[in-house]
C-alpha cells in the first residue's frame, strides 16, 4: 500500500486549512486553563503512552494475528493523533484546547516511545530487535499542520471576534462535507484491496479502535473530569497518524515491511466512521453541556507542582 497524492499532499494541506477554522473557536484562556489544571492532560497521556500498547497487545493475541500485523497493529499503537483528531473533537463539542495540547506532547515524545514500542513489539511477536529511529522531520510536520494553522486562526479571532464567531458555523459543515469526501476517496484508492485487507487485519483493527475510544471516553468520566475533556482524550486516542504508521512499515531505510502497513491503512479508513458514531453518540448525550466551557476548574482547583 503506497502513499500517493491523496494522502500525502492534498489530505494534509486540507487538514491544515480545516484546522484554521479550529483557531477561530480558541482563545489564549483554554490554554492557560491546561496549563494551570494539569489533570486531564496528565490522563490523556497515561492512556496515550501507557494503556494503549497494553491494550493493543492484548487485541493481537486474541485475534492471532500473524506476528507481522501484530507489530503493525503495535506500530499504530505507538504513533500520535493529529489533526484529524483535533477535527473529531471539534466536531463533537470536545475540548479541541485539549486535543491540541496532547498532539503537540504526543508527538515530541514519539521521538523515544516510538522506537521503543516498535522494538519492544518486534522483540515479543517477532523474536528480534531493530533499532527504528523516529523521522524528525514527521514531528515537525505534525507540529506545522496542528499549530500554524491554528495560530493564525487564533491571531485572527483575537482581532476579529464577531467575525470569528460567525464563521464558526459553516466551518463546521465544511469539515463535515471535507471528512466524508476523505471517507470516499479513501475506499475508491483502495476499492481492489480494501477486502483482502480487511479480511485479514479488519476486525482486530476495528476492536482496537472501539476500544480504544471508549477507554479514552470512560477512563477520564470515571477520574471525574469533565465531559468535553473525556470526548477529546477519546478522540486523542482512537484516532492516530496512520500516515506515519505506513510511512515507518514501508520506509526501506526504517522497517521496509509492507505487510506491517496493512493494519495502519484497514485502520485509517475504520477510524473515520466509527469516531463518526462515537462523536454524534456522545454529542446526543449531552446536548445540554456541549457548551460548557472547555477546561474549566472543579469546584476545588488542582494544585499545581
Amino acid at each position: 500500500m503506497q502513499a500517493n497524492v491523496f494522502t500525502a499532499v492534498l489530505m494534509p494541506v486540507a487538514l491544515g486549512i480545516i484546522m484554521l477554522g479550529l483557531g477561530l473557536s480558541l482563545t489564549l484562556e483554554d490554554f492557560k486553563r491546561v496549563i494551570f489544571y494539569p489533570r486531564a492532560v496528565l490522563v490523556g497521556l497515561a492512556c496515550q503512552m501507557l494503556l494503549l500498547p497494553v491494550v493493543c497487545a492484548l487485541v493481537a493475541h486474541a485475534f492471532n494475528l500473524p506476528p507481522e500485523l501484530a507489530v503493525g497493529l503495535m506500530l499504530l499503537s505507538a504513533s500520535p493523533g493529529g489533526a484529524t483528531a483535533n477535527l473529531f473533537s471539534h466536531l463533537a463539542r470536545g475540548d479541541v484546547a485539549l486535543n491540541i495540547t496532547l498532539t503537540a506532547v504526543n508527538s515530541a515524545l514519539t521521538l523515544f516511545t516510538l522506537p521503543l514500542i516498535i522494538n519492544l513489539s518486534m522483540a515479543h511477536f517477532l523474536g528480534e530487535e531493530r533499532a527504528v529511529p523516529m523521522q524528525f522531520a514527521k514531528v515537525i510536520q505534525v507540529f506545522a499542520i496542528v499549530l500554524g494553522p491554528v495560530s493564525v486562526g487564533m491571531f485572527f479571532r483575537s482581532r476579529k471576534p464577531d467575525l470569528a464567531r460567525k464563521l464558526d458555523r459553516p466551518i463546521r459543515l465544511s469539515s463535515v462535507l471535507f471528512l466524508a469526501a476523505v471517507i470516499g476517496g479513501a475506499v475508491y484508492q483502495e476499492r481492489e484491496n480494501v477486502l483482502g485487507y480487511f479480511l485479514q487485519v479488519g476486525t482486530a483493527a476495528l476492536a482496537f479502535n472501539v476500544i480504544s475510544m471508549l477507554v479514552g471516553y470512560f477512563l477520564p468520566l470515571l477520574l471525574r473530569l469533565p465531559r468535553r475533556q473525556a470526548v477529546a482524550i477519546g478522540m486523542e486516542i482512537g484516532i492516530h497518524n496512520g500516515m506515519l504508521a505506513m510511512t515507518i512499515a514501508l520506509s526501506p531505510s526504517l522497517l521496509g515491511n509492507p505487510t506491517m502497513a496493512i493494519p495502519p491503512a484497514i485502520y485509517s479508513l475504520a477510524m473515520y466512521f466509527t469516531a463518526a458514531a462515537f462523536g454524534f453518540v456522545v454529542s446526543r448525550g449531552h446536548e445540554g453541556t456541549q457548551d460548557a466551557p472547555s477546561l474549566s476548574p472543579s469546584p476545588t482547583p488542582e494544585k499545581v507542582s
